[in-house]
């Protein structure tokens, strides 16, 4: 979600267009963001022709991150650090390995990201709801650890609640929550019809444990907002 916040910025200043060629034949930046240019979790052969389902793709983030130093002339890891990290105050936050799953930080760091996807300042709101609606759908797509989703949506980097179920979000959270989680045990959620935001560090590897409980702990956190 750093990576894909700081493509945001990107967006905003020019160096950075959804329709420009990035990934494989007939891919666009928008499809990379979205999930849907046909590359695979891990791997370089596309799976399905861009934009005709939701695939999951770290080969694809590690892509655009490619992309961004082309277009902004710097690492993306300079630019992630410039855009996002140090404007956010950050401190604990470092941007190591790859774009698709290489950041390192804390709780206290991941809710200042959260609270700036709830009101931003290093984007226009309009932004930011550009980057939270479902972009080039509706698709079908499975989401890791949950299963076939019909449809799938995702927006700009970012995964969207709509109606999946089962779901790691809250089940009474809105269809527009929208979030991340990590395989290292680790999430993210924004509920802006109610203004609430949750993240989470574990010290245990995603699987069923969270599965089953983080909707769970959702729902608790959504009625002590309330």
């Amino acid at each position: 979600m750093i990576v894909a916040a700081a493509c945001w910025v990107a967006l905003e200043e020019g160096s950075l267009h959804l329709g420009d060629p990035a990934g494989p034949a007939g891919s666009t930046v928008e499809h990379l963001l979205a999930h849907a240019s046909g590359l695979p979790f891990e791997g370089d052969q596309p799976r399905a022709a861009p934009g005709t389902r939701r695939i999951y793709s770290n080969t694809g983030f590690d892509v655009m991150a490619d992309h961004l130093e082309r277009v902004t002339g710097l690492l993306w890891r300079d630019y992630v650090n410039e855009a996002v990290i140090a404007p956010l105050g950050m401190s604990a936050t470092t941007v190591l390995g790859t774009a698709s799953a290489g950041g390192v930080g804390s709780a206290a760091d991941l809710a200042a990201l959260a609270r700036e996807l709830l009101s931003p300042t290093l984007v226009s709101r309009s932004t930011l709801v550009e980057a939270t609606t479902d972009r080039l759908g509706p698709l079908d797509g499975v989401l890791p650890g949950f299963g076939l989703q019909r449809p799938c949506p995702w927006g700009l980097g970012v995964e969207l609640a709509g109606a999946k179920s089962p779901h790691w979000t809250p089940p009474e959270a809105s269809a527009g929550t929208f979030g991340h989680f990590g395989g290292s045990g680790t999430f993210l959620w924004v509920d802006p019809s109610v203004g609430v935001t949750a993240v989470g560090l574990g010290d245990r590897s995603f699987g069923p444990w969270a599965v089953e409980l983080w909707p769970r702990l959702g729902e608790l956190l959504l009625d002590l907002a309330r």
